[in-house]
């Protein structure tokens, strides 16, 4: 899977344009889901021949519209030196494996600002503007370019990578923006179109149908994803999902991809999902978050045979933790969990999202299956621990001191993370700095042990990096692999 924000490109690409017929303009978007020849024609009478899908949709009045709020996004990345000489130019071939694997640069060159592209879309008047998480991730000059040409420098309001959504303003008044829509009513083989700047070709349109929705994307477990075969590629990221009634459905996000563009799996964040990231974002500067301390699973076929459930469906509990709000509230392992806030839950993705959006200390209905019947439960919900809390948590302390000359932030895996990772460490890294960055360790890496030493919490990684000499070996995992990543600290 590869986050689809790209880099200014470096080779010219061979266009290639086709003429087609031209349609007679659409009076309004009503007219979008019927219209769709030159001529107007009768619909045919379906009755007796079975058919049910007749002509195709023209999307003209609906980009005619909704197009001007649909934004170019230019981003200039910080340039953060990984090493004591100089670094080699972005423009230099071997500069994008370096960066991507953290390698020292090596010396000869001049370090310079990185560009990327991705889309956004305008959702208030006076400037807000909703793109990715990743497009803005590192930015230090953020420029907007409209359709009509206008730019203007944006600020960066707050971005939350659980989600991949992040919220820009620009200063602007009477500013086109798009119509909001409800996610939860697309069905899958409903045609809906992308707007956005693929390899940086702006305001480019494609379309397709929905191929499915509530995707689980592994360790996401807060964005239940719209999956479309929309033609989205490098620079599409953040841009707007429209259905025929040209309302935003969705945020393009994601695509699979072994080739590093479009191969027929396109993936969006549903709108209402970003809309509350959106909310959280302006009024307070961060998203909160709940959980109740249980991990789950999928319900499968034979899994329901030996519950005594008419078919597969619902969250199968797994683990419960001592003393979480799901132990309190009497949640057991080998419940099944039916309905959480009085909404069916058809599979165990549902849950997280139902969860996180509760807002902490509030109390959550949970109908779960025990021994062949439904028990009604209610848990008071508790807040998920902010990302990236310091290391070095007791400034001044010997421990503190010893375990910050890593250059690690960490927190500890979420029950679900544990789970989706398969993991048995306990710790993520957030952020890296100085050492730790030097010596190739990248957020998202989880921490097993040190020196030969196994770490279960933050405690036994100070403990472990204070014993630790001028080189500390620490044991990570990343991408399902075990290695051990020596940091020099003396």
């Amino acid at each position: 899977m590869r986050s689809i924000r790209s880099h200014a490109l470096a080779a010219a690409v061979a266009i290639s344009l086709g003429l087609s017929a031209c349609s007679s303009d659409l009076a309004s978007l009503a007219s979008v889901a019927g219209a769709t020849t030159t001529t107007a024609v009768e619909a045919p009478d379906t009755s007796s021949s079975g058919r049910v899908v007749s002509g195709l949709p023209d999307f003209t009045a609906l980009v005619d519209r909704y197009g001007p709020a649909v934004v170019n996004v230019t981003v200039t990345e910080k340039v953060e030196n990984v090493s004591n000489g100089p670094q080699i130019s972005p423009d230099d071939p071997f500069y994008e494996f370096f960066r991507r694997f953290g390698q020292p640069m090596p010396r000869g060159g001049v370090p310079q600002p990185a560009r990327g592209e991705g889309s956004g879309f305008i959702v208030s008047p006076d400037g807000y503007i909703l793109t990715n998480a990743h497009v803005v991730k590192g930015a230090s000059e953020v420029t907007v370019k409209m359709t009509d040409r206008r730019e203007y420098t944006a600020k960066v309001v707050g971005a939350d990578e659980r989600t991949d959504v992040a919220v820009i303003k620009i200063d602007g008044k009477n500013l086109p923006t798009v119509r909001v829509g409800d996610p939860s009513k697309l069905k899958p083989g409903e045609w809906v179109i992308a707007i956005g700047s693929p390899f940086g070709f702006e305001n480019s349109v494609t379309a397709g149908i929905v191929s499915a929705t509530s995707r689980s994307m592994g360790g996401n477990n807060y964005a239940p994803f719209i999956q479309t075969d929309v033609a989205v590629n490098p620079g599409n990221s953040g841009g707007p999902l429209f259905n025929l009634q040209g309302e935003v459905v969705g945020i393009n996000s994601q695509i699979y991809s072994r080739t590093g563009g479009y191969m027929g799996l396109s993936f969006a964040v549903p709108i209402d999902v970003a809309a509350n990231v959106r909310d959280q974002l302006v009024s307070t500067g961060k998203v909160t978050r709940s959980r109740i301390g249980v991990s789950i699973q999928d319900v499968d076929a034979q899994l329901a045979d030996s519950f005594g459930l008419d078919r597969p469906r619902g969250a199968l509990v797994g683990m419960v933790e001592e003393d979480g709000p799901g132990a309190k509230a009497g949640i057991k392992p080998g419940d099944v969990i039916m309905k959480v806030g009085g909404k069916e839950i058809e599979t165990s993705a549902q849950v997280p999202v139902l969860v996180s959006n509760t807002k902490p200390g509030e109390k959550l209905d949970i109908e779960v299956w025990r021994d062949g019947s439904t028990k009604r439960l209610t848990a008071r919900t508790e807040e998920i621990p902010q990302e990236g809390a310091q290391l070095a948590s007791r400034a001044g302390s010997a421990d503190a001191a010893s375990a910050s000359k890593l250059g690690l932030a960490v927190r500890p895996l979420a029950p679900e993370e544990k789970r989706a990772a398969d993991t048995v460490g306990t710790l993520v890294v957030e952020d890296v700095t100085g050492p730790a960055a030097q010596a190739g360790v990248q957020p998202g890496d989880i921490i097993l042990g040190v020196n030969g030493t196994s770490v279960k919490s933050l405690q036994d990684l100070q403990a472990a990096a204070k014993k630790g000499g001028k080189v500390v070996a620490l044991l990570i995992e990343r991408e399902n692999a075990q290695i051990f990543v020596p940091v020099r600290v003396g």
